[in-house]
């Protein structure tokens, strides 16, 4: 029996960095991995670089799937573009390969999928698999991501990433462009920008709960330094504890962009770019996935539950509510957080989870 070791896997995966829908050496290799397992093996999931392997048990039971995320980040280092695996999904990719490689022969009732989603990063990837119907008899869905030292210490794990609603959208304001002697002719964008900016600084939500709205981008420029510009683009990055929430917090900002561009004799359109909704979890898988870390890493490696980014992985609960689902986060000592050209994390730690992996499954179709 063939068991594969996660470490000695991440670290070849984390030399085949792949941009979002473009992972083709890595769906490759994982199928290859999977195909060598004997393990029933779906390549080009949806016409992507999906991949599902899939075991099927002897008696009836639940459709349990486990997911993981293949993509790489793209930066670009001493003016050259690159790609690197700065969020550690090689790490991810590597503890589901394994989990596989530990689960194969084990599988007695219903019917385990293994899924190796594409476009995390872009949020482009769980759209595609929901639209192939990869989760259409889903039971259960779990998966899990690698925690930075800011959320969760170094071999402890956390049962539930209470990751947020995220969305990115651009306002464009539209003005009307004037010689900068006779301004008084022209509507300046970039008045009407600050002013806008303000404003959305100015929203207030429940103080109970968790919500931001940052400006990441400002553009406005006719070419010269003397003429009054007639449009402004500034794209924000939202954040909101619940999808509720995200909610409220769009539809002020619409009001504030549209009130403030009126009240400059400008226009303001919001356009909604990236979305990705909070987590939606259910309590008693939850639960189940805490034992489940207190009884393969040890009662004391159990971490509070950690906050983190955006994740496409809620789609799946959103399209089909009946899912149950839980993700867990394991801690490797990422530093100096995700998404920094330089992050590196103790990649001997990703046994702990494909041991939880391995526990949760069996408890369902062991």
């Amino acid at each position: 029996m063939t068991i594969y070791d996660p470490t000695a896997l991440r670290r070849e995966l984390h030399e085949m960095p792949e941009l979002a829908l473009h992972e083709k050496r890595t769906s490759a290799y994982v199928a290859e991995k999977l195909k060598a397992l004997g393990i029933e093996t779906h390549e080009n999931v949806g016409g992507s670089t999906g991949v599902v392997g899939i075991i099927r048990g002897a008696e009836p039971g639940p459709v349990f799937m486990l997911r993981a995320d293949m993509d790489a980040l793209p930066f670009v280092i001493d003016g050259k573009p690159c790609c690197i695996h700065a969020c550690g999904h090689d790490g991810h990719t590597a503890m589901l390969l394994a989990a596989a490689s530990r689960l194969k022969d084990k599988i007695k009732r219903g019917t385990l999928k293994l899924l190796f989603q594409p476009a995390e990063e872009t949020l482009q990837g769980a759209p595609v698999i929901i639209k192939a119907g990869v989760i259409d008899d889903v039971d259960y869905a779990l998966g899990a991501h690698i925690r930075p030292i800011q959320d969760v210490p170094a071999g402890m794990l956390c049962a539930a990433v209470r990751h947020t609603a995220s969305t990115t959208l651009t306002i464009v304001i539209k003005g009307r462009g004037a010689h900068a002697s006779r301004p008084h002719l022209g509507i300046n964008a970039i008045d009407a920008a600050c002013a806008l900016m303000n404003g959305i600084q100015a929203i207030w939500l429940d103080p109970k709960m968790s919500w931001s709205a940052k400006a990441t981008q400002i553009h406005a420029d006719s070419g010269a330094t003397n003429t009054v510009p007639d449009l402004a683009r500034i794209t924000y990055d939202c954040r909101a504890q619940t999808n509720e929430l995200m909610d409220d917090l769009l539809a002020q900002i619409r009001r504030v962009a549209a009130g403030t561009a009126a009240a400059y004799g400008a226009e303001a359109e919001v356009i909604l770019r990236d979305q990705s909704p909070a987590c939606l979890y259910d309590d008693d898988f939850v639960a189940e996935v805490a034992d489940a870390i207190k009884e393969t890493a040890g009662p004391d490696k159990l971490a509070p539950d950690c906050g983190g980014g955006g994740e496409d992985f809620h789609n799946y609960k959103l399209a089909r509510p009946e899912i149950k689902a839980a993700y867990f986060g394991v801690g490797v000592g990422a530093a100096p957080g995700l998404h920094a050209s330089t992050m590196h994390f103790d990649d001997t730690l990703l046994p702990l989870g494909v041991a939880v992996f391995e526990n949760v499954v069996l408890r369902h179709l062991g």
